[in-house]
């Protein structure tokens, strides 16, 4: 499968980024661990970005570049993009959202992402491992669409 990995705000951070939440692992060894497990049968593309717009850009450039899916770790942007939302549902292509931790742990305002509403399916507080269920699900609907 030909795959896009979105990763938004302060991913760039991990490892330093409340290790204490977060982990030690660096984002470097995110994206090491991810093709390790699951780039060898599929084609990978990362992308970080903590702006916005370039996160709607990506989404839309998986459409017209026929990407099978979108792993999406949207960051904050998870819990106040609207923008995000719709580029989701406008270009159709599928989506699974992921978070590092389990966001029914926080704060009240985590406790809903709208990139959630537009996704197949979110997996949530599984650290590094969650990418790797997050392609196994694509994979899963894609192949059984």
């Amino acid at each position: 499968m030909k795959l896009l990995i979105i990763n938004g705000p302060n991913m760039n951070l991990l490892g330093v980024r409340e290790p204490e939440i977060y982990g030690t692992g660096t984002y470097e060894e995110l994206v090491d661990f991810i093709r390790e497990q699951r780039g060898e049968e599929n084609e990978l593309k990362f992308v970080q970005t903590n702006h916005e717009g370039d996160i709607i850009d990506e989404i839309h450039q998986a459409y017209f570049e026929n990407y099978d899916g979108i792993v999406l770790n949207a960051g904050g942007y998870a819990y106040t993009s609207i923008a995000i939302m719709d580029a989701m549902r406008a270009v159709r292509t599928p989506v699974v959202e992921v978070h590092l931790v389990e966001p029914l742990l926080r704060e009240d305002f985590r406790h809903h992402t709208y990139t959630g509403t537009a996704a197949i399916g979110t997996i949530a507080g599984k650290g590094f491992d969650g990418y790797v269920e997050a392609i196994d699900l694509l994979s899963d609907f894609v192949n059984h669409k």
